[in-house]
């Protein structure tokens, strides 16, 4: 559960970041309704991460994250919709850090979830008896 904590609250940090951004100008730009789509998004992905016990949540937190700092990396190096982004800020360096722990989060989870589903390997003659 801890981990999914975690989790929750990385989307909730990145979420805030980008509705503060959206109230600070950044809705008046071609990016404002991605930047309050990632506001939505974050909280309701974090409320399913502690809700659902699914590998969903995992899945969509994973992706989030990995879209959310892919965006910003594309808009920092080649320019994304016209805007042209810095590593510069509270705010860059926030979300960043926050997208980065939703990518090991739900990586995390997801591996937990596949190792949790497969059935147990055991190796055909090892410790059976056999009489002969």
């Amino acid at each position: 559960m801890t981990l999914r904590l975690v989790g929750a609250v990385a989307l909730l940090v990145s979420a805030a970041v980008h509705l503060y951004m959206w109230f600070n100008g950044v809705r008046d730009q071609s990016v404002g309704p991605m930047f309050m789509v990632n506001a939505v998004s974050g909280v309701v992905i974090a409320v399913l991460l502690v809700q659902w016990r699914h590998w969903i949540p995992a899945f969509l937190t994973l992706g989030f994250g990995a879209a959310t700092l892919g965006a910003f990396i594309i808009s920092a190096t080649v320019g994304l919709l016209g805007i042209h982004s810095d590593w510069a800020g509270w705010t860059v360096w926030t979300a960043a850090t926050a997208e980065v722990v939703c990518i090991v989060v739900g990586a995390t989870l997801l591996l937990q979830y596949v190792r949790s589903t497969q059935p147990a390997r055991h190796e055909a003659g090892r410790g059976a008896v056999t009489s002969g």
